[in-house]
């Protein structure tokens, strides 16, 4: 059901969202790219170079309808090889449609983003959740989003990647890809607690196809119940990226069955949210595997 924002609800909104993470019920992020090159999406929600907004107020109507619980909005492709934009580009293409959104939704707002200035604007417009493929590593994250914390109940997910986006598969060499990037994630969680912001407002992220090859990915999926001794929420995002792509030979367009599988079993290992393209396709794997469990 899609849900209307409503103007008497002063609480912050991340309130609703962490509510939601600890009732146990596995969640959707429905994946919104604002971005022209993004690997499967780039374009969708352009017209004549600018971002057309209420084309993408309608996909997350449908989105939402369809069983998503946190709507992920992006203005950086961070595919392999992706170069950076300018912190104005960002934001031309992401604070309009957050506002956009959040005068019509009452649905967890994500921005997607590692720019610390487009982080304050984005929870200004209606985001709670901040989604950080960098960890908030990038000079002056940490400083922009502590008070955040702080004053709006926000959280905050850091994902693992080595490198940037440009250069990161340079980086697919592991001893122990699963151990390593546990080490590596509580290596930054204790940062970003030094830093003022709790540990009870982190949801961290392995980062599957981020400076990791095909069987890197695959490892990491199967055994990424071993990421629960970091004590906090897992999101993971594998929809139609390269691993599905190359394991069952399918192209972008052919991934669905394969991105709902993998979903299903990374919830069955642990994770609370997967990031996903599908939505419907998803939320039927995930009822059919909560149904399942709770026979």
């Amino acid at each position: 059901m899609v849900l209307q924002a409503s103007t008497e609800d002063k609480q912050p909104p991340a309130l609703g969202l962490w509510r939601m993470i600890q009732s146990g019920r596995p969640l959707i992020m429905a994946i919104l790219n604002m971005t022209p090159d993004s690997f499967s999406d780039g374009g969708l929600f352009y017209n004549r170079e600018k971002v057309n907004v209420a084309k993408a107020v309608d996909k997350a109507a449908q989105m939402l309808a369809d069983g998503a619980d946190i709507l992920d909005i992006g203005g950086e492709s961070t595919r392999p090889g992706a170069a950076p934009i300018s912190t104005a580009t960002e934001l031309e293409r992401v604070i309009p449609v957050l506002e956009a959104l959040r005068q019509r939704f009452d649905a967890p707002l994500s921005i997607d983003t590692s720019d610390p200035f487009v982080m304050t604007t984005a929870v200004q417009a209606g985001a709670s959740l901040i989604n950080d493929v960098r960890a908030l590593s990038r000079e002056g994250a940490l400083a922009a989003v502590a008070p955040l914390v702080r004053d709006q109940a926000l959280a905050v997910c850091l994902m693992h990647m080595r490198g940037e986006p440009v250069t990161m598969n340079r980086y697919e060499v592991y001893h122990d890809v699963v151990g390593e990037v546990t080490h590596a994630l509580a290596e930054r969680v204790a940062a970003v607690v030094a830093a003022g912001i709790p540990r009870s407002a982190l949801l961290l992220d392995p980062g599957f196809g981020f400076a990791k090859n095909t069987a890197q990915n695959l490892q990491l999926l199967k055994n990424i119940d071993l990421l629960s001794v970091l004590n906090l929420p897992l999101l993971v995002g594998v929809s139609r990226k390269r691993m599905i792509g190359e394991t069952l030979n399918r192209a972008v367009s052919e991934r669905v069955t394969g991105s709902v599988v993998a979903a299903v079993m990374a919830v069955q290992r642990g994770a609370r949210i997967v990031r996903v393209h599908d939505v419907a396709a998803t939320r039927d794997g995930l009822d059919l595997l909560m149904a399942v469990q709770s026979a």
